[in-house]
């Protein structure tokens, strides 16, 4: 399928927050607190609130917000491949969303001054919501790199399994340039906005980033990890087996 710069930009946001969004929902019961539990859950809520409203945007030819979350296979998600690796225990699922929050953040801050009135829109709705992401998942790392030496031990081993994953939120093929220069967006700011912010909150949470300059990347172009099939299969189970039921 033939996609404007537009619909690619959109899915790749959209397709990275559903599937952290679902990644999330994976916690409901299971959290570490009753406190911890509800707020893992609102924040997954808003990330797939917030994919519904860049599918909807896009959707042509009849399509739906969920003809595009449920029919699609994995080869046809561009989510950054960041999003769909597994919760493991609850340090490896803050790291995880800490530095997902802190890229979502800055990339929305940017797109609040764009030229497209429906993106610019959408990032001034949905900023508040992300702005509350970054600071619980940031406070968290704070709270447990700088916590006892075991939760400082367990959440440095995740910033170095996880770490890899973040060249990808950055690396940019040619349509991505040409469709952040029509926009109006520097991609310079932002990844500097997220390595200062970032380099901050593990500073304050004792943590040493990991030195490496080798990334796993593949996720926008469709190339994703073994998780992600298993993540659509119990995601769109439902719609596919049953595909003309109707709310009543």
């Amino acid at each position: 399928m033939k996609l404007s710069n537009l619909e690619t930009f959109c899915l790749i946001l959209a397709d990275s927050n559903l599937i952290l969004g679902h990644r999330l929902s994976e916690w409901c019961g299971h959290g570490p607190e009753l406190e911890q539990d509800i707020a893992l859950i609102n924040v997954s809520l808003d990330l797939i609130g917030q994919s519904r409203s860049l599918y909807q945007h896009i959707a042509k030819n009849g399509e739906t917000e969920d003809d595009i979350a449920y029919l699609r296979d994995a080869k046809d998600f561009k989510n950054h491949l960041l999003c769909e690796i597994p919760n493991g225990h609850f340090g490896d699922t803050i790291i995880r969303q800490f530095l997902y929050d802190s890229f979502h953040y800055f990339l929305l801050e940017g797109l609040t001054k764009c030229k497209n009135n429906f993106l610019r829109g959408y990032a001034l709705k949905s900023i508040k919501e992300v702005q509350y992401h970054l600071k619980h998942s940031g406070n968290w790392s704070i709270r447990l790199g700088d916590g006892t030496n075991e939760s400082h031990n367990k959440l440095q081993e995740s910033l170095n399994n996880i770490w890899a994953y973040t060249p990808e939120m950055f690396e940019l093929n040619t349509p991505e340039i040409q469709f952040y220069e029509k926009l109006g967006l520097n991609k310079d700011k932002i990844k500097n906005n997220w390595i200062n912010h970032t380099n901050n909150v593990l500073r304050e949470a004792t943590l040493k980033i990991p030195e490496s300059n080798w990334g796993q990347s593949g996720g926008k172009t469709g190339q994703h990890t073994e998780h992600l099939g298993f993540i659509l299969a119990e995601m769109q189970h439902v719609r596919r087996s049953y595909p003309d039921a109707k709310n009543w």
